[in-house]
């Protein structure tokens, strides 16, 4: 999952600290944001795409972030937004429930930027960084099982389960029993001390990523349920967009990336017949797709910002069909591990 973000600029579970939002011009452009719109950003991070979606356009933004630090640093631009500007803290899976009581049951563009934002990087205490010392956290809020729960208590099959599936770290199942091994000499509570133990099992060249990238983007992932949230949010923005509305989502890994694919491939799908067989009744398709396979950054932003290379833009435009009604997420997300906290071996 980390293929596309790493190098030796990324110091944190799940890619780099990112000062400057990705792909603003190629978002911009895929939302069209208009005079009289109302516009969800699902991941308002440090508000970078509200910020430039409110200057693009006399249009309200509701605005969404689990992590009190973004809610509590973006109260000056809702000051400055004179009114047109709603942060709310919640999960981003939640944005149509937000949008829906703050008063707009249909909006008119989502847009969704999945991954880890530079607020939580810097913040060493925060725990996602394999460079900064830290308790090993990871919560993007203070709810629910810790990185370092997960470390101390899931057994051997299940860690290197979570390290394969969420990190695609071929080297899973010896650092899961390295894991194993050091927690039983000592508990793993700090984000040093377990990069070092990845370290010594996995190797990697100096132009590579740090050998922890994988396996701290694993327990990220794990700890946050990040690919359900995902999956979750897309459901909710197919009901809340109306008519024309668009969806923009941005991904910096393999595992988000195919999740938006293979949604938005399925809601674009128009069920076809042959000569032999008539066409096959389902679902009418709720999305067209505005972007015919991924956006990636130009030479231009790449310059300006190399920890932009492995993002990737999706973009589609919703019909006037009915959403497909809510079902089983197994066909978006990958196989998944049960996770039980409460034993170990």
């Amino acid at each position: 999952m980390m293929a596309g973000r790493g190098g030796s600029e990324t110091d944190a579970a799940g890619g780099p600290a990112r000062h400057l939002p990705v792909l603003l011009d190629e978002v911009l452009e895929h939302l069209a944001p208009r005079d009289g719109g109302v516009y969800v950003d699902g991941t308002f991070g440090a508000g970078g795409y509200t910020r430039a979606i409110l200057g693009a356009a006399a249009c309200r933004v509701i605005a969404i972030d689990r992590d009190p630090n973004a809610i509590r640093d973006g109260q000056a631009l809702v000051e400055e937004s004179g009114g047109r500007l709603s942060l709310v803290h919640e999960r981003f899976s939640e944005l149509a429930e937000v949008a829906t009581a703050a008063g707009e049951p249909l909006v008119d563009g989502v847009v969704l930027d999945i991954g880890v934002s530079s607020m939580q990087i810097d913040e060493g205490e925060r725990g996602f960084s394999f460079r900064r010392d830290g308790p090993l956290d990871m919560r993007m809020s203070s709810e629910g099982p810790s990185a370092a729960d997960l470390v101390a208590k899931l057994s051997e099959t299940d860690l290197a389960n979570v390290i394969y599936r969420f990190g695609e770290e071929r080297r899973s199942r010896a650092v899961a029993r390295a894991i194993v091994e050091a927690r039983g000499r000592e508990p793993i509570e700090r984000t040093l001390q377990l990069a070092d133990i990845v370290a010594k099992v996995v190797r990697a060249k100096p132009h590579e990523p740090h050998p922890a990238t994988r396996t701290f983007q694993a327990l990220r992932i794990a700890v946050n349920d990040e690919l359900g949230e995902l999956a979750r949010a897309l459901e909710g923005a197919e009901r809340i967009l109306r008519p024309g509305g668009r969806l923009v989502v941005v991904t910096f890994h393999s595992l988000e990336d195919r999740i938006v694919k293979n949604f938005l491939a399925n809601r674009a799908k128009v069920a076809t017949g042959s000569r032999h067989m008539p066409a096959v009744q389902g679902a009418a398709p709720s999305f067209t797709l505005v972007a015919r396979g991924a956006v990636e950054p130009g030479e231009g932003e790449l310059a300006r910002n190399p920890r932009a290379r492995s993002a990737k833009l999706r973009a589609a435009e919703r019909t006037g069909a009915p959403a497909h009604a809510s079902g089983d997420l197994s066909s978006l997300l990958p196989p998944l591990p049960v996770l039980d906290t409460h034993r170990r071996r």
